[in-house]
């Protein structure tokens, strides 16, 4: 006989875990359902940057930064570039979840024990109009503690309601199918998987041991993207981002595998808007791999100059930290899958971090005295001259011939022309002594040194590409790393799905990446940065307080 509770989760990445920490608070019953064992509580958060998008918040004042909701809510338009029939809530969506972005966010965050790091980045700069991609101002709230201290308050949570008696897990779980009873879903139903005590991240078996049958008034999905199903993407990948790339790395764990989309799909629920995706162009292969195909984002400052693979500089503004799937479409345009970046030893050190908790052990450990070194070390940080000198797609010259040729080895191709290379480089150096040029990138980099924040730690003084001073020349190898899924589950805002009748799917609700955030792609075709874990927090809590409401 099935064993009964009243809400499931399936998912104990952070949107399960938000889901079902609110329902136990609401004094219901649930259960927590994951393939993956107890050692990959967090999901997909875990390995983050931490970071999150707040609008108006007290960091951004302190540094002189002035945002609204009006023009947050301008910046998400602009970029989301809404124009489908199936966007209708996605766009109730975005307005709701900026107005959570400069609302309650942080205070309901802060009184969980959350902390920020103080000084706000910017991503997703855009440059085009006003009306167009891009944060105006920065936004990017780095988590103090990183992607383990957005987990940590959620994960303390779910552990007192075990100690109550309210909540419960299940590990290595594995959904097969969802039950459903004269059109409501009331359950799940799967295989018990053999323990498997892999390190986190890496992959786990897939024996089976048992079965087991689960019932519940409703039922949560909370399972994630595809990400790591490489296949999956390929199959979604859409024609105006070109052809898909023959070569990816993976941002996520091969049990990012879109299989429980899939499930949820063939019981009936509404799968929409399946070809956004959200794929970094500067994907670096990880020389210490902890899953399949490991890759890792550079997080670039504004100064590397960009270089397809024919050796022509990326147009403007294309430039780092700017427009990444403008960047996409473009280098998918080439007829490549990968690019390049060439910049200076001053430049890496300033402007190089690495998206992803274990590459900052700095802010994931809550280190001031290591933090402070990101500003003051002659070096890059430790992880960054790591990859320096162990990635494969990493090159370091003295000089820009024996640069080219090493980089031409690497791609095992001709296509880098010294002469073409060094002209585009000598004419950015000729801009580069003036406060007023008409160099688009350079104009950037003095735009971003006027923010006290890059000019801190993020921004390097503007210098010569081929200055000796400034050197060794570094040459990077840039990937395409597979990361979110930006379509999802039609849900309203209380995250009830949608089934393909038009109607919503009574007990069934979807939160996170599997709703794509929030009411199957609260993101449009583009994202703002720093909105996948807010996504999270605000999908999985709506979906939980619902639920919750529901049960009665």
């Amino acid at each position: 006989m099935a064993e009964e509770t009243d809400v499931i989760v399936v998912g104990a990445g952070l949107s399960g875990l938000v889901a079902a920490t609110e329902i136990a608070d609401a004094g219901k019953r649930v259960i927590v359902v994951d393939q993956e064992g107890e050692q990959s509580l967090g999901g997909q958060a875990f390995w983050s940057f931490g970071g999150l998008f707040l609008v108006d918040s007290p960091e951004q004042r302190r540094l002189g930064i002035k945002d609204s909701f009006d023009l947050a809510m301008q910046d998400w338009l602009g970029t989301a570039g809404f124009d489908r029939d199936e966007d209708f809530w996605p766009r109730q969506w975005a307005d709701a979840y900026v107005a959570f972005a400069a609302g309650e966010k942080r205070a309901w965050l802060r009184a969980m024990g959350h902390r920020i790091f103080p000084v706000v980045g910017w991503a997703e700069r855009g440059g085009y109009d006003a009306m167009g991609h891009g944060n105006s101002v920065p936004r990017f709230h780095v988590t103090w503690g990183t992607g383990p201290g957005i987990v940590e308050p959620f994960e303390r949570r779910a552990r007192e309601a075990v100690r109550s008696g309210r909540l419960s897990f299940r590990f290595r779980h594995r959904v097969d199918a969802l039950s459903i009873t004269n059109g409501t879903v009331d359950g799940v139903g799967g295989a018990i998987l053999a323990p498997d005590n892999v390190e986190r991240g890496k992959s786990s078996s897939r024996n089976v041991v048992g079965e087991f049958a689960l019932k519940a008034q409703a039922v949560i999905v909370a399972s994630g993207g595809i990400g790591g199903n490489h296949e999956l993407v390929r199959q979604n990948w859409p024609k105006r981002l070109g052809a898909p790339p023959k070569f990816m790395i993976s941002g996520v764990p091969e049990h990012v595998d879109g299989r429980m989309i899939g499930i949820t799909e063939k019981a009936g629920a509404r799968l929409i808007n399946r070809d956004r995706m959200w794929h970094y162009v500067e994907g670096i292969q990880n020389w210490s791999p902890i899953w399949p195909r490991h890759g890792i984002r550079i997080l670039p400052g504004p100064s590397s100059m960009w270089f397809d693979a024919t050796g022509t500089r990326l147009p403007a503004p294309l430039f780092p930290g700017s427009d990444t799937l403008g960047q996409l479409q473009y280098i998918m345009s080439t007829g490549y899958d990968y690019s390049w970046f060439i910049l200076t030893q001053s430049i890496i050190k300033k402007e190089f971090a690495l998206s992803g908790s274990e590459q900052n052990p700095d802010l994931t450990g809550k280190s001031w005295r290591m933090t402070i070194k990101r500003a003051t070390n002659k070096g890059a940080p430790a992880p960054v001259e790591a990859f320096k000198s162990h990635g494969v797609d990493f090159i370091v010259r003295d000089k820009i011939e024996d640069l080219v040729a090493a980089m031409n080895k690497l791609a095992g191709s001709d296509l880098l022309k010294l002469e073409h290379i060094r002209m585009q480089i000598e004419a950015r150096d000729r801009e580069i002594a003036n406060p007023y040029v008409k160099d688009a990138q350079v104009m950037n980099i003095h735009n971003a040194r006027r923010y006290i924040g890059d000019r801190l730690i993020r921004t390097a003084s503007p210098h010569r590409i081929l200055d000796p001073a400034q050197g060794p020349l570094i040459a990077v190898k840039l990937n395409i790393l597979t990361r979110k899924t930006l379509g999802g589950f039609e849900t309203d805002l209380s995250s009830r799905v949608f089934g393909e009748e038009g109607s919503v799917i009574p007990g069934l609700y979807a939160a996170g990446e599997a709703a794509g955030f929030g009411g199957g792609g609260v993101h449009g075709y583009r994202s703002l940065e720093g909105t996948f874990l807010g996504g999270c927090l605000f999908s999985g809590r709506n979906a939980g307080r619902a639920a919750a409401k529901a049960v009665g």
